[in-house]
């Protein structure tokens, strides 16, 4: 941070951090949620329909590869101008506009007749996919009190976990047992996506978004809505908790994606990006092929798919974990700490013999690895100020996608080299390298968000 001089004031900043988690946040938090679970029940599908036309359409190893990066080229895409279209426009309006996109691609999918245009798709889906994510960050950040901020993105980050399991569940009982199971499971996928929509116009614009653009009066209008779930005074309102700011501006003249890289941010943009690049490489690479992967093994679709069903239970207590530390260690300390247990685990997945231990590594892999999710998702949009932060986020978002479009294809060559221990090994050493990055960041537990 600069040495800038500072004032002190109360202000839609302080108002917001003062109140308590009201049925107002609940409904930001819920509707953005459940989003959030949309998108990951989206991604999850691709693991398990990979697995189907595998066995389906007799995809080469490289043809199954690309299938699995499609959406993620899609993604790479969406989130680096889903950031910056939600600083220019507003969250909530990019919300529904990737809402839109991604249900009428993953309803297109379900009626495809070969690969090349259920790859043209993927990618159009993965659009929506892509900006929605870090701009849900950025949103329900900018509503959270400052004192629990970190927790609630941890819980919102968990609704991911809601979507994976529903679609391990449509993954085991449609696809096996369907004819064109898949198609069902696509088209179960693009259902929820028009509620969705309704969900997120309901929701209000960011009061920090709206007071940053000059909207004064709209602005005040929606805290006064949040002081009104929590039954507070006009007394109280008006002793609402000052926030200290910077007086300096953030200087956006030459852009704000070369503001990134500003003496102020460089430093923790580079090992934001790091760390997304890694997380993302591990994840991906790991969860898109484990059912395919277990199928290779000699695992029929019934038991990989069951198998993998197990293995994603362990996210919600993996999130769980992860929000009650991450407001006692601090996000830097948690966010390692859960990364280098990712690290342990993938080297124990891909050494693991018999059912019981790879239930059991991957149960770990998947506790670890989606808690350090949790905390990468509640430090990202911490790192910017208000001006900047969604594109902030939706770039080293969007760095995180050219991982996960390089993972999927990276592990057929590496399973034909070294087999699931090489693979893995290789994923342990991404989780370890983005530990390393993440010490690099700001850690603003229970820390006011910079408006500036």
């Amino acid at each position: 941070m600069t040495d800038a001089p500072e004032r002190t004031e109360s202000t839609i900043a302080g108002r917001l951090d003062a109140l308590p988690f009201t049925r107002a946040h609940l409904k930001v938090l819920t509707g953005s949620g459940l989003g959030w679970a949309l998108d990951a029940m989206d991604v999850g599908l691709v693991s398990f329909v990979l697995a189907a036309l595998v066995a389906e359409w007799s995809l080469t190893g490289e043809q199954a590869s690309w299938l699995a990066s499609a959406g993620f080229i899609g993604m790479a895409i969406g989130a680096s101008l889903g950031g910056l279209l939600a600083d220019r426009f507003g969250r909530r309006s990019v919300f529904a506009v990737t809402m839109l996109v991604y249900g009428l691609a993953t309803g297109a999918s379900a009626l495809v007749g070969g690969l090349a245009a259920l790859i043209v798709l993927r990618i159009i889906v993965g659009l929506g996919l892509g900006a929605e994510l870090p701009v849900a960050s950025t949103y329900v950040s900018e509503f959270a009190p400052a004192r629990i901020r970190g927790r609630v993105i941890v819980i919102l980050e968990a609704f991911w976990a809601v979507g994976w399991t529903a679609a391990a569940l449509i993954g085991y009982f449609v696809i096996p047992n369907l004819d064109d199971g898949w198609r069902w499971a696509f088209a179960l996928g693009a259902i929820p996506a028009a509620y969705a929509l309704i969900v997120r116009w309901g929701l209000p614009e960011s009061a920090r978004w709206l007071e940053r653009r000059g909207r004064h009066t709209e602005a005040d209008k929606v805290v006064a809505q949040f002081e009104a779930s929590a039954a507070v005074s006009d007394a109280q309102r008006r002793r609402a908790a000052p926030v200290t700011m910077s007086t300096a501006p953030v200087r956006v003249a030459g852009g704000r994606v070369a503001n990134l890289f500003s003496g102020e941010f460089r430093v923790r943009t580079l090992a934001l990006w790091i760390v997304w690049f890694c997380v993302n490489f591990a994840y991906y690479g790991a969860f898109i092929w484990i059912p395919t992967i277990l199928f290779s093994q000699g695992y029929d679709l019934v038991r990989s798919f069951g198998f993998t069903l197990l293995i994603t239970l362990a996210q919600l207590p993996g999130y769980a974990v992860a929000a009650w530390l991450i407001e006692v260690w601090g996000r830097r300390t948690t966010l390692s700490v859960f990364l280098v247990g990712s690290a342990a685990s993938a080297v124990l997945f891909g050494t693991a013999t018999g059912a019981g231990g790879i239930i059991a590594a991957g149960m770990a892999l998947s506790f670890f690895n989606l808690g350090a999710w949790g905390a990468l998702y509640a430090v990202t949009p911490e790192t910017y100020p208000t001006s900047l932060r969604a594109t902030g986020a939706g770039w080293a978002a969007g760095v995180g996608r050219i991982a996960s479009i390089i993972a999927p294809l990276s592990v057929p060559p590496l399973l034909g080299l070294g087999g699931a221990p090489l693979l893995f090994t290789v994923f342990a050493g991404f989780f370890v390298l983005a530990a390393a990055a993440a010490w690099a960041l700001a850690d603003r537990r229970g820390a006011a968000l910079d408006d500036r």
